[in-house]
């Protein structure tokens, strides 16, 4: 039988409504044999996934996402098998983390001058024990009737370079690539198709890229075969999920973008190579 994997899944750590005991029932259902917890910023769901996966046979792959930004677009990088327990990659998240809290105060201040009117506080409720981000923002304007819809608070305030837009920490390419690889893992450029600037993916190559994520909820089938020719004509690997973030966008999503197992095999094959254990 043809095993498959969703390589791009959010649990509560980060910006999804699931907890780890959610995505691994999800998972369980969609008869997936492996999963990747790739939270923003945080690795701290991977090993509660690791456990519950363990316990019905669904093999867990550490993971985070990282977020480059370029003057005219954000850039995410996909941090395949890092080792999630390296000390200065904690203490780094930890920085990283504390920046996104002050960045939704920011946030919420020109929220305001929009005459949209939450607190910091509802957005941090909202966010729970994650990571706190934009999706949580979007779920609180939407509590405070700012807002009808996600994609109402992305598209009119919050989204890239609107006016309520707030940057993300200072990340150079190198920076976030280098990162991944200090940690042993595999850096994937997340969802390209999203990002629009293919133009840009020969410079993250030269950083030290290894791969695309070419399967994905928002390429269709023009997209993805673009992907997979750019892919081998770079030399990168492929991988590919749903982008899952519980019931944050909408429906569930696990398992509906899958690979085949031997994506996997690839990814475990490359990492590791770049691995400093500072």
């Amino acid at each position: 039988m043809t095993k498959y994997a969703d390589l791009h899944i959010h649990t509560y750590y980060s910006d999804s409504t699931f907890s780890p005991e959610e995505v691994i029932s999800h998972a369980k259902a969609k008869e997936l044999s492996a999963i990747a917890i790739c939270d923003h910023d945080s690795v701290d769901g991977v090993e509660p996934c690791v456990k519950l996966g363990e316990a019905c046979g669904i093999e867990v792959l550490s993971g985070i996402e990282l977020t480059i930004e370029k003057p005219d677009v954000e850039i995410h990088i996909l941090g395949y098998l890092v080792d999630q327990k390296l000390e200065w990659l904690k203490e780094k998240l930890k920085t990283i983390q504390e920046y996104r809290i002050k960045r939704i105060h920011k946030m919420v201040e020109k929220l305001s001058a929009q005459n949209v009117f939450i607190t910091a506080e509802d957005v941090f409720k909202v966010a729970g024990k994650g990571s706190v981000g934009r999706l949580h923002l979007a779920r609180a304007m939407i509590n405070s009737g700012g807002v009808k819809t996600f994609w109402d608070a992305f598209d009119k305030y919050i989204g890239f370079g609107k006016p309520s837009y707030v940057p993300n920490i200072r990340f150079t390419p190198q920076d976030a690539i280098g990162m991944v690889l200090d940690a042993g893992g595999v850096p994937v450029l997340a969802h390209p198709g999203i990002m629009k600037r293919d133009d840009y993916i020969p410079e993250l190559v030269s950083y030290g890229l290894k791969g695309i994520e070419v399967y994905h909820t928002d390429h269709g089938d023009i997209k993805r075969k673009r992907y997979e020719e750019l892919a081998a004509s770079l030399g990168l690997l492929m991988t590919g999920g749903s982008d899952c973030h519980g019931t944050g966008k909408g429906r569930a999503l696990i398992g509906t973008v899958k690979v085949p197992y031997e994506l996997v095999e690839k990814l475990k094959a490359a990492a590791g190579s770049g691995k400093n254990n500072q």
